[in-house]
């Protein structure tokens, strides 16, 4: 992947979570005067959802613009690990909002609340269409960005908050069972959990320095131990320095490496989707800790 390439990704996920923001600060502005207007405290319960939307909009936009700086003396690989520290916080935080979920629908089964089934439809329409145009804006950016993934399924686990409170207002207006409103929240957070969890996973293993999904390392030892001229190789390590950017680090043992071993050393990385390799060719005899010979394909 090209640094072009990447900066015009990074330029892209910036204009989706913008649009994205300001839908959703608008909507929880006009939601927030409606319900002290109307006095509304579930209104203003779900304004709090989505106030948890647009900081994590807003903190995805901001660790992006910030992973967009240029690599200095202190950051020698710049500042693109700043979007899996917010992908990390926005999971964790939607982590235990689901784990609020259960324990509030929990206690809603044990004490029935009243439920203003007028302000929920009204309010809840609004909300599902703003939440549908922000989804549709972020799922592209999803699928190659742990942060923008991290706020898209933020917005996901919101509109299907709206479409449980239509459904739930719907229902309970024609039958009158209060217990329909926390079992469909109970099945979000259910749908949210899971999905948060791996997602959170995913950042931590970045932040650890974890081998990338999708990398074999087993594989990719095998693969370059059977290049030509490799006898042996050995401090092979493999992360991310942020989505999707992979780097690789090894020494490889020859005795008269191949003029083109280089070339294919960076062929086995790049099948192995590593876009950046550093490696060093070692003689046989050579010292374990002598790096004099480091060559960058």
């Amino acid at each position: 992947m090209s640094e072009h390439a990447h900066s015009h990704g990074a330029g892209a996920s910036t204009r989706q979570l913008s649009v994205a923001l300001a839908l959703t600060g608008t909507f929880l502005i006009v939601e927030v005067i409606y319900g002290f207007l109307s006095g509304s405290l579930a209104l203003l319960s779900d304004a709090g959802h989505m106030l948890t939307d647009a900081l994590a909009l807003a903190l995805s936009l901001f660790a992006i613009r910030i992973g967009q700086r240029a690599a200095d003396r202190q950051r020698t690989f710049g500042y693109r690990r700043a979007e899996i520290l917010a992908a990390a916080v926005n999971a964790g935080v939607l982590f235990a909002i689901g784990i609020y979920i259960l324990v509030e629908a929990y206690r809603r089964f044990q004490e029935p609340v009243e439920v203003q089934t007028t302000p929920m439809l009204i309010v809840a329409a609004l909300g599902l269409i703003v939440n549908l145009v922000s989804a549709r804006l972020l799922v592209g950016g999803s699928e190659s960005s742990l942060n923008v993934k991290s706020a898209y399924l933020e917005v996901m686990g919101d509109l299907l908050g709206s479409v449980a409170v239509i459904a739930g207002a719907l229902l309970i207006r024609f039958t009158g069972q209060t217990w329909i409103d926390p079992l469909l929240g109970a099945l979000i957070g259910l749908w949210v959990l899971p999905r948060t969890w791996t997602l959170l996973k995913a950042s931590v293993n970045v932040l650890m320095q974890g081998v990338p999904d999708g990398v074999d390392l087993d594989v990719l030892r095998a693969d370059l131990a059977s290049l030509r001229g490799v006898s042996e190789v050995h401090d092979l390590h493999v992360w991310s320095v942020t989505s999707g950017v992979h780097s690789l680090t090894a020494h490889l043992v020859v005795s008269q490496p191949p003029p083109d071993l280089l070339a294919q050393v960076n062929s086995v990385a790049e099948r192995h989707g590593i876009e950046h390799s550093t490696v060093q060719f070692e003689g046989p005899d050579a010292h374990a800790g002598d790096h004099s010979g480091a060559l960058h394909p």
